[in-house]
């Protein structure tokens, strides 16, 4: 019998913070098939670790072979391998819990693939994500600079800008050109077509978003206007800049993103911790404690330091509890180690205030896999939190106000979602 806390927990609309959501036109048009739908996102990494060569992965996703049970095949060892880690978890709520499916044979593949192709309709992924997975609206991260309302759904899809780029060092003159009509040649130039994308899209915006992790180190240093201008005109006369050079001009741009983040109001996402794929992880990179003198040094910008820092995590609830402007996140945290990201919860509890931290986030890109890592974290949440109530260290009742805050209160205080949905139903009048 489902406990009070239980029920909350599956009833509640959960706020979701991060995903690359595909658009609703690619979606239909270009999605996946069952294989594809299954396999995709994280998966593969596992797969790959557990000895699927790169012929079997291609294999699995060649939607031209109408033989299922070949493609399926060329994975299954590593499958098998797999199927117990938190993204084959999420695979298997996938196939059984809302597919349906009994096993893996091709009757059931083909009845799974029917069922995707009704989703695969317009609506469906509205459905999907709002009915099925009973998520109360979705922030993206499409890796661009337009926030541009979604007509699949205007007061629920949500989208980041991006600022990867400029926190890398990548300094692309002919696109800012066209997207803001200022011709880059300076470091004041520059700072103009920075201003004028915050002008165009952040009103629309829910959020700012870098993940620049993945191409250098989080460390971030205050670099002056003079030092940056020099590696910008190298660049800009197309001239190879080196490393070092790069991350000064980085920092320069990642400092700029947070002070036009505090001038509209939106918070600063920072990818933190883990790498997706395989063979690419320089751990010194990806630590949240090399973010220190960035949070000391803007103060009125809300950082949101996403996917626990893993597996720096306990370090990460240290980072939150010591600075104001820090909220940790669990987006994608579930399903990389559920149980981790259990603990994780129940260290944080009691060591950092509870209103600093976020319950979920998919980061995936078709909507059946959003859902089922939706249903993922709400499983482990409850396992998480049924274990303070049956250690007696929060009441149910306590215990089920530190669910609503994770699923959307907290979420709620940090973003002007009301704000966002005001400017997205004006610019649609």
């Amino acid at each position: 019998m489902a406990t009070d806390l239980a029920q909350h927990i599956q009833q509640t609309p959960l706020i979701d913070t991060h995903e690359h959501l595909r658009k609703e036109n690619d979606w239909v048009e270009n999605g996946p098939d069952i294989l594809q739908d299954l396999f995709s996102n994280y998966v593969p990494a596992d797969l790959i670790t557990a000895g699927a060569t790169p012929e079997a992965i291609a294999k699995l996703n060649d939607a031209a072979n109408p033989d299922l049970d070949a493609r399926f095949a060329a994975i299954r060892p590593a499958w098998e391998a797999s199927q117990y880690t938190g993204y084959g978890e999420a695979v298997r709520i996938l196939a059984h819990e809302i597919y349906g499916m009994e096993d893996w044979s091709s009757d059931s593949l083909q009845k799974a693939q029917k069922q995707l192709d009704q989703w695969r309709q317009p609506g469906g992924r509205y459905r999907l994500l709002k009915e099925t997975a009973n998520l109360e609206h979705i922030q993206t991260d499409d890796f661009c600079w337009p926030c541009l309302p979604d007509a699949s759904g205007p007061d629920f899809f949500f989208y980041d800008i991006s600022w990867a780029a400029f926190c890398s060092g990548q300094i692309d003159a002919k696109a800012l050109h066209e997207e803001t009509g200022v011709e880059v040649t300076d470091l004041v130039t520059l700072r103009q077509a920075m201003q004028q994308i915050f002008t165009k899209y952040a009103a629309c915006a829910i959020a700012v978003k870098a993940q620049h992790a993945y191409n250098r180190t989080l460390l971030w240093r205050e670099r002056t206007d003079a030092d940056a201008e020099k590696v910008l005109q190298k660049q800009l006369s197309g001239q190879e800049i080196s490393e070092d050079e790069r991350l000064c001009l980085g920092d320069w741009g990642w400092a700029r993103g947070a002070e036009l983040c505090i001038e509209h109001n939106l918070p600063f996402k920072l990818h933190t911790g883990y790498y997706a794929g395989n063979n690419r992880m320089p751990v010194n990179f990806i630590k949240g404690g090399n973010l220190c003198a960035l949070l000391a040094r803007y103060l009125d910008c809300r950082f949101v330091l996403m996917h626990i820092a893993y597996p720096y995590n306990d370090e990460l609830v240290a980072l939150a509890k010591h600075y104001p402007n820090v909220w940790a996140d669990l987006c994608w945290a579930w399903s990389i180690d559920p149980f981790s990201s259990s603990d994780f919860v129940r260290r944080f509890i009691h060591a950092a205030p509870i209103n600093k931290i976020f319950g979920f986030g998919g980061d995936t890109g078709w909507p059946t896999s959003s859902t089922a890592y939706a249903i993922q974290a709400r499983r482990w949440l409850t396992r998480a939190l049924q274990a303070e109530v049956d250690e007696k260290l929060l009441s149910e009742s306590q215990a089920i106000d530190v669910a609503i805050r994770l699923m959307r209160k907290n979420q709620e205080a940090c973003f002007d979602i009301d704000g966002a949905r005001q400017a997205v139903a004006a610019a649609l009048q």
